[in-house]
């Protein structure tokens, strides 16, 4: 038996082909009034004949619309990579009802709840868990949350950024909901067709979800802008605090946190700094990656480095750039000694401008960069350094 909400999809695909003139209700069970009342409006349209039917039927989906956005935070403020899992909500719908899902324990919770009530115009919601066990991105209590959440809110969407803590829990949470993913969305073309890269980036395949609610899925934050437009005092959303009597002790012992390693550096963070420089194997050693380190603090820059660096253990894997690693789109990508291979390329393709110096001047990098220097990368990295002033 199919719900009334995946009946609506079926409809939305085949609209250009053949459909009855008179459709009965009666074989459709109704999980609620909104989608019986739907689905009433689509029947009307459809039986009013073809023409003007899609038109119809669509902005009804549309108005079905209600998402429901896995937010981070930190510092009391929600991460610029959820504000534009928010702008990828407003492009699924502009009638969208957001509802945002904030986790965690303390001051800074509330503070960052604050900040999302007034985050985007589209927000309707703010929910907040309020538990030391979610002060920590474990994926196992988190997934029974958005499990939890999303049974009571009845949402069509679900979306969370691609990040660690994004990869790590959407899968298990669509699993617990017995629904299928979508990852790595990078535009959003109908409620549920979707763009998605493929063979390292190097295709583009869209996609259409027809399994059941929620439509579940990644985004890729450098490819939707966050909203810059500020919310008026009057339009801020009420913040709710979310029934945690479902938690049990049996889910919060299958994970524990042990420790956050991390370089305790001013530096922009990797995934949302508007200048990245990198370095390859070319730099040789953990050494010589310090001649990155000055000259991103120079620019104000953040500081990557290819898989091939990281596995030489030039530096930590927190900072790798690539398929495997981190997906940047930063407005200025400097790369030395970066041959170019295919996984990195898939991290940083997407960058306004990008800079590479290899001594090799077939090196695959120099396909995709704006301006290219051949020569050998420590003459042009100690000339840089020489003719860029401190950072103020």
């Amino acid at each position: 038996m199919q719900t009334c909400a995946d009946w609506l999809v079926r409809c939305l695909t085949s609209l250009c082909s053949s459909l009855p003139r008179s459709i009965s209700l009666c074989s459709l069970r109704c999980v609620s009034q909104r989608e019986l009342m739907a689905t009433a409006l689509v029947a009307g349209a459809l039986r009013r004949g073809r023409s003007g039917a899609r038109g119809a039927a669509e902005r009804t989906l549309r108005r079905l619309v209600s998402t429901l956005v896995v937010a981070e935070h930190e510092g009391g403020l929600v991460k610029p990579s959820s504000l534009s899992a928010l702008a990828a909500a407003e492009a699924i719908a502009k009638e969208n009802k957001v509802s945002l899902l904030l986790g965690g324990s303390g001051p800074t919770l509330h503070k960052a709840a604050e900040h999302a009530a007034s985050s985007h115009p589209l927000v309707n919601e703010v929910l907040v868990a309020d538990s030391d066990v979610f002060a920590h991105p474990l994926a196992e209590p988190w997934a029974e949350l958005l499990r939890s959440v999303q049974q009571k809110g009845g949402y069509s969407h679900v979306i969370a950024s691609s990040t660690s803590f994004g990869k790590n829990l959407l899968p298990r949470a669509a699993a617990l909901l017995d629904v299928s993913p979508v990852t790595d969305v990078t535009a959003i073309s109908e409620p549920r067709v979707f763009v998605r890269p493929i063979y390292a980036g190097n295709a583009l395949c869209t996609v259409r979800y027809t399994g059941e609610s929620p439509c579940m899925m990644s985004i890729r934050s450098t490819s939707f802008s966050p909203a810059t437009e500020s919310v008026s005092e009057t339009k801020v959303a009420p913040i709710t605090q979310v029934d945690l009597s479902f938690l049990s002790e049996a889910s919060s012992r299958k994970s524990s946190w042990v420790n956050l390693t991390s370089q305790d550096t001013e530096r922009p963070d990797l995934a949302n700094a508007r200048v990245v420089i990198t370095g390859g194997r070319g730099l040789k050693s953990a050494e010589n990656f310090k001649l990155l380190e000055q000259l991103a603090e120079k620019l104000g820059a953040a500081v990557g480095a290819t898989r091939a660096a990281v596995d030489a253990g030039y530096v930590p894997n927190e900072l790798q750039v690539g398929q495997t690693g981190k997906i940047v789109a930063p407005e200025l990508y400097i790369a030395f000694g970066v041959s170019g291979a295919i996984q990195h390329l898939a991290g940083m393709r997407d960058s306004k401008y990008i800079v590479a110096v290899n001594k090799d001047a077939d090196a695959p990098i120099f396909q995709v960069a704006d301006y290219g220097i051949v020569g050998d990368l420590f003459q042009v990295l100690e000339e840089l350094l020489e003719k860029i002033p401190d950072k103020k």
